[in-house]
């Protein structure tokens, strides 16, 4: 026994000798090659050995530089947002940015680290590569003249070759349409004006809190719009099959009060849409008009507020007639805005919203299915929506005193925002419902004797 194990101990000991010996040899050999072979048969005898190597491996690696020429790669930004989502315990470095146009924080590789990925079966590796790009420009003393230089990224996707197709045509046009839906997720909202016949750059942030669950209007229309609302920004390829332009507009009518810049703010906010706020006396002419169309962003929403009283729209007929020095925004350019060729252009995704107090003052021509869709009536405060406003300021959905208050907005027209002056007053229940009470009796006592009168012919 211990003859044996001796034996087997010197062979293994003649096994590593001998590949000692193979190894410092290769090394010898590689050392005689480089000194005595020329440089062209050398990089010859290279390069054929890597293309061997190349030739019989089962990978296949596609580079995604950052940048295509002086723009941004929109590949690599896609996969930048896409991995983001997609770190495992194995990732030991990350880079961590915030910037003004998202919700949360972005996280995206650092370099040199890798992630595996797997689609339809299909397993892929990540590999977050930096290098030194070019010269930026002259360094300074300190840097002892050295050029600062940029730094350069790029991510390489590593697969087996036999996959090629299902990476080109379905998983990485997957990875650009998931970063869309992740970008459209965490991006806040904003609302532009127009400074001087251009959008604002210096947009604010819209932080307005009003919600559809907390909007107070009608329970059905509120239904019926939500609905609308989803089957359109659901509706890209129902519109590009039917040969229709993907915008949608909307006439907000009704008094003062009922709610209709609230209903604005709670569309942006149920569509994550950026809301353009068009105030056309800032605008000097149809081509203005249409500049300002073509630089919105898709799936926004351009909201001209008081049509009827913001400028005097000619008409078609009289346009002949509009003098120069005035304002030459006329309802021709204006139509051609919302429905005419250039209303096509982008990606679009738009909504358009009038908002009147006098629906029965604007031209018929602004009116038709086409330019605006849907016509809403902000009427005066319903039980619904006063039963929301109760909820939204008490918390209370169900109290004595609603029959009370319930009979008398039967009887007297009280707007929304009436009704939500008299509940902030207090946020004891009995107390506010109370208050609420006494100003519908004196707004029934003072109503004019001709709107009595009206109602009484109407019985």
């Amino acid at each position: 026994m211990l003859s044996l194990a001796f034996q087997n101990r010197k062979s293994a000991a003649a096994v590593l000798s001998t590949a000692a010996s193979l190894a410092a040899s290769a090394m010898l050999i590689r050392s005689i090659a480089n000194d005595l072979l020329p440089d062209e048969v050398h990089d010859y005898f290279s390069s054929t050995l890597h293309n061997l190597s190349r030739y019989f491996s089962s990978q296949l690696t596609i580079v995604i530089d950052e940048f295509q020429g002086l723009s941004m790669n929109k590949l690599f930004e896609a996969a930048d947002v896409y991995l983001g989502t997609r770190m495992t315990p194995s990732v030991r470095k990350i880079r961590v940015v915030k910037g003004d146009e998202e919700k949360k924080l972005a996280v995206t590789m650092d370099r040199n680290e890798e992630i595996v990925d797997v689609f339809e079966n299909v397993r892929v590796k990540w590999t977050m590569v930096c290098r030194q790009g070019q010269a930026l420009g002259r360094g300074n003393s300190r840097n002892r003249g050295e050029t600062p230089r940029l730094e350069v990224r790029s991510y390489e996707l590593s697969f087996n070759k036999n996959y090629r197709d299902v990476v080109l045509d379905s998983y990485l046009p997957y990875i650009l349409e998931r970063s869309r839906a992740i970008k459209e997720e965490n991006k806040v909202v904003k609302l532009h004006t127009v400074n001087y016949s251009n959008w604002d750059l210096g947009s604010i942030l819209l932080d307005h809190p009003m919600t559809f669950q907390t909007l107070a209007m009608d329970s059905e229309l509120k239904k019926e719009l939500v609905e609308d609302l989803d089957n359109f920004i659901n509706g890209k390829d129902y519109y590009r099959r039917i040969g229709k332009a993907w915008k949608r507009g909307y006439l907000l009518y009704g008094p003062p009060g009922t709610g209709k810049s609230r209903l604005i703010a709670a569309m942006a906010n149920h569509l994550n849409y950026d809301i353009y706020d068009l105030d056309l006396t800032n605008v000097n002419s149809n081509s203005d008009l249409r500049a300002l169309l073509l630089a919105m962003s898709s799936k926004s929403i351009l909201v001209i507020e008081d049509i009827d009283c913001m400028i005097k729209l000619q008409n078609r007929e009289s346009e002949e007639r509009w003098q120069p020095h005035k304002n030459q925004v006329t309802l021709s350019g204006l139509l051609n805005f919302i429905d005419g060729i250039w209303s096509c252009c982008g990606d679009q995704g738009r909504i358009i919203v009038f908002s009147t107090n006098h629906r029965d003052r604007l031209d018929p021509a602004l009116l038709r299915p086409g330019r605006m869709d849907m016509h809403i009536h902000m009427s005066y405060c319903t039980i619904s929506a006063f039963k929301q406003l109760a909820l939204n300021y008490l918390g209370v959905w169900q109290h004595p005193l609603f029959d009370q208050v319930e009979g008398l907005m039967g009887e007297v027209k009280v707007t929304p925002a009436e009704v939500a002056g008299e509940l902030i007053k207090s946020k004891d229940p009995d107390v506010s419902l109370q208050g609420l009470l006494g100003f519908l009796h004196s707004k029934n006592e003072a109503k004019p004797q001709k709107e009595m009168e009206a109602e009484d012919r109407s019985d």
